[in-house]
């Protein structure tokens, strides 16, 4: 066995052996690949082996597409079999929630290039005649979705791994990961040694407990899932004789999937009576194991099926599958490099290894020799989970999508496990007000305020909810007096030292303000995609104040670690640093009389140190709400104090509370943009107007430089812009197709509804020499086709007279 290889990779199923080919694609051939017992061992062996493409986000579903047409590929390289079986698939819907987000989901199919059509309860019959339509309304077809031989596949990717110049090294047990000052692995086995530049945590089941050998956390874990292979069915002996093979069938209101195997039939659940599985951790001694038949906890599950497939019901159950699954708390993988850890990667997670292993290769094989993936993985990254995450949170989330697993997955849906879990010293303060709680990245955030005779929960919907006369009543609230907010949900970060401005020149593109001022600034990649949309503030000449997202902290932390230089300290001050923005016409008034500093003279984008009541703050003079707006930053211990003084104040000037809802909404009046909908790593600045924020005259090599060079000069073949919509009952979410002259030429990225305008408002790409003021498109929402047109000018404040002024 060799001594050193640039990448280890821990664990043999499917995903492993995926990362493994797909490093040997793009070039590294010194890969080695170790598994404890045979590969396929854990869940690969029992997995049931289907596929499909359907994924409510738009980058997985995109995933999905290429790890299913991938296996042709891999049958031509290797000359070996993956056994598979392209037999189409449906999804049902029964009632008109199950509908829409069916309708939604080929909406965005259009643009991906996803031949899915929506099909009535007639077609469904002939389509897939084992079913029952009766209380169907629809259904969606997808001809991609089918079912492999899961070894077979497994087998095919260790071959064309093995065809690229890699090792793999079965009945070779990992026992210690030890890394090196310089950055390296010290992988320990039960048969010697290795030295390696990498190490990839593939260990599925076992993932946990590689981890926890290099000290690390993965929030995962592993669920009994079950699945049932019938005798013989007559009507699939009656198709097999015509040359006919039976596709799949998905029905969420009976929580299963079926499909045909051999000469019966094949059906799992994802029961709500569910159980997790090896609590304590997984032992080394499982394998190629089951688990003990369980009826009791599919029985309801069973009945159901018995209805909405009756031939189920006189066929004899020939064979019982039970084994454990790995979830993470959200369903998605954890893919990527693990934060403030070198050279350590995670390819965990990936309950679906059939759909999302091939993606899954790709995007971390690109990551590690490129640098960077093609697309936003942000739905797989492994930094979507902070360092708060805990087994006492990960359990009852994993538990909770294993029940939802194939239950509608709503836009507004907050989902209650684990919660409250993450919150701020103004959490009983807002609850008594009403305050109805979302959460972003473990935090309860306030999405609106009940009032009233409201109800104090939000009604999942694909149309707009029940906080829509809420968030009405805030909105104009602000726009007419003053709204105070919370800004615990900025992402905030200290950069210290004397090479501090140098160090922010090389990573962010835009301009570094002078003392008392702030920027806006884009983040890029070296290919020049937008990786962040930071607020840079200069407290003094080394120390300067960023924040950004909330729910990319250990993204942007990551980055930042990974180009550090010994002339600045990088500091996650997010949790440390708390307070409010009030904003308003009235917002001045208030600040004022709660200082004895003088305000008059600050100007738009200036910062300063002010004390407000009793409570030292850093105070911004800027606000997303597109008003005269102020951010006011303190220590948390000192937030009631803060709130105490400026809603005592407030009420003077007819103050209110507003929350996330409003928000989302009064950012449309001036096109604002959002962070994970119209920037993101899927996006450049030039596409997105974000150049105008990037200084081409400083004397920096900043990062990502010669890509926006490039772009500015060639120009963008896409632009993002801003239409006006004739919605009715449901509004732009993200990533409806925008149709012009009958053909897709774009998609949306977010919208809403300005309750200031009480206009529609939808942000999205179209092709740079087809943008015009007042074009008229038209935008697919839920299965309808709504006018739409370009709108330039902001419907709130154009001249910027009040924010500015």
């Amino acid at each position: 066995m060799k001594t050193t290889t640039r990448v280890a990779i821990i664990g043999g199923g499917v995903v492993g052996a995926s990362v493994l080919y797909h490093l040997t694609k793009l070039g590294w051939s010194d890969v080695m690949l170790l598994e404890r017992s045979e590969l396929t061992s854990g869940s690969t062996w029992h997995a049931a082996g289907g596929f499909h493409t359907l994924n409510g986000d738009t980058n997985m579903a995109a995933l999905q597409g290429y790890t299913i047409r991938l296996y042709k590929e891999l049958e031509e390289i290797t000359g070996m079999s993956c056994g598979l079986h392209h037999v189409g698939g449906v999804t049902l819907a029964d009632n008109q929630d199950r509908f829409d987000m069916l309708l939604a989901e080929r909406a965005k199919h259009r643009f991906m290039g996803l031949e899915t059509e929506i099909v009535s309860p007639e077609e469904i019959k002939k389509i897939a005649p084992v079913t029952n339509i009766d209380g169907i309304v629809g259904g969606l077809y997808d001809p991609l979705d089918g079912h492999l031989d899961p070894s077979g596949t497994t087998h095919a990717y260790a071959k064309a791994a093995r065809m690229g110049g890699a090792t793999i090294h079965t009945h070779t047990m990992v026992v210690e990961t030890n890394q090196r000052p310089d950055g390296t692995w010290d992988v320990v086995t039960d048969k010697g040694t290795i030295h390696a530049e990498h190490v990839v945590n593939a260990g599925g089941l076992w993932a946990r407990e590689v981890g926890a050998m290099a000290g690390i956390y993965f929030p995962l874990h592993p669920m009994e899932h079950q699945y049932l292979v019938t005798e013989d069915v007559p009507m699939i002996v009656d198709m097999m004789t015509d040359g006919q093979e039976h596709p799949h069938v998905m029905d969420p209101a009976g929580e299963s999937y079926l499909r045909q195997e051999g000469r019966g039939l094949c059906i799992g659940f994802y029961e709500q009576t569910c159980r997790p599985w090896a609590i304590d951790g997984t032992p080394w001694s499982f394998g190629q194991d089951l688990l003990q038949d369980d009826f009791d906890k599919i029985e309801d599950s069973i009945n159901f099926a018995y209805k909405r497939f009756p031939d189920l019901e006189k066929a004899g159950v020939k064979n019982v599958i039970h084994g454990p699954f790995t979830f993470a708390p959200d369903g998605n993988p954890l893919v990527g490099p693990i934060p403030g850890v070198r050279n350590y990667w995670s390819a965990c997670g990936v309950m679906a290894g059939f759909s999302q292993g091939g993606g899954v290769g790709l995007m971390l094989a690109q990551w590690m020799v490129e640098g960077e993936c093609e697309r936003d993985v942000m739905a797989m990254d492994v930094a979507r989970f902070g360092d708060w995450i805990s087994p006492g949170y990960t359990l009852p989330k994993v538990i909770e999508n294993y029940q939802k697993r194939f239950s509608v997955s709503y836009p507004n849906e907050e989902l209650p496990a684990a919660r409250p879990n993450r919150t701020t010293p103004m959490y009983d303060v807002f609850s008594r007000m009403g305050a109805v709680w979302g959460q972003q990245f473990g935090l309860e955030v306030v999405n609106y305020f009940a009032t009233g005779d409201e109800p104090t929960f939000e009604t999942p919907s694909f149309r707009r909810s029940d906080a829509f006369d809420a968030t009405a009543r805030e909105v104009a609230g602000v726009r007419s007096a003053v709204g105070i907010n919370e800004v615990h949900n900025f992402g905030k970060y200290l950069i210290k030292g004397a090479g501090a401005r140098a160090w922010l020149d090389r990573i962010m593109a835009g301009r570094i303000p002078q003392l008392g001022r702030l920027s806006l600034t884009p983040m890029l990649s070296e290919k020049g995609k937008l990786i962040g949309d930071f607020t840079v503030s200069c407290l003094s000449e080394e120390e300067f104040q960023l924040t950004a997202s909330y729910g990319a902290q250990a993204f942007h932390m990551r980055w930042f670690l990974q180009h550090q230089d010994d002339s600045v300290s990088i500091e996650n001050i997010t949790d440390k640093r708390n307070g409010f923005q009030i904003a308003g016409p009235r917002a001045r008034d208030v600040l004022a009389a709660c200082t004895l500093s003088d305000i008059s003279d600050m100007k738009f984008m200036d910062v300063r140190k002010i004390t407000i009541g009793m409570t030292d703050c850093i105070v911004q003079r800027v606000s997303y709400t597109g008003d005269l707006g102020y951010e006011m930053y303190c220590d948390p211990m000192g937030q009631r104090a803060l709130w105490n003084t400026l809603w005592a104040e407030g009420q003077k000037h007819d103050m209110v509370p507003f929350g996330m809802r409003a928000m989302m909404s009064l950012r449309l009046d001036k096109f604002f943009g959002s962070w994970m909908a119209e920037f993101s790593p899927d996006y450049t600045a030039a596409e997105t107007g974000m150049d105008r924020f990037i200084s081409f005259k400083k004397n920096t090599a900043f990062i990502g430089r010669a890509a926006a060079e490039a772009e500015r000069d060639a120009g963008a073949a896409r632009q993002l812009v801003s239409f006006e919509v004739d919605a009715t009952d449901a509004d732009v979410q993200g990533y409806e197709p925008i149709w012009l002259d009958g053909d897709v030429v774009g998609f949306c990225t977010s919208g809403g509804y300005s309750h200031h305008a009480g206009k529609s408002i939808a942000f999205g790409f179209l092709p740079t020499d087809r943008v015009a003021e007042g074009l008229a498109v038209e935008i697919e929402i839920l299965g309808h086709m709504r006018a739409a047109r370009v709108v330039t000018t902001p419907l709130f404040d154009a001249d910027g007279a009040r924010m500015r002024g």
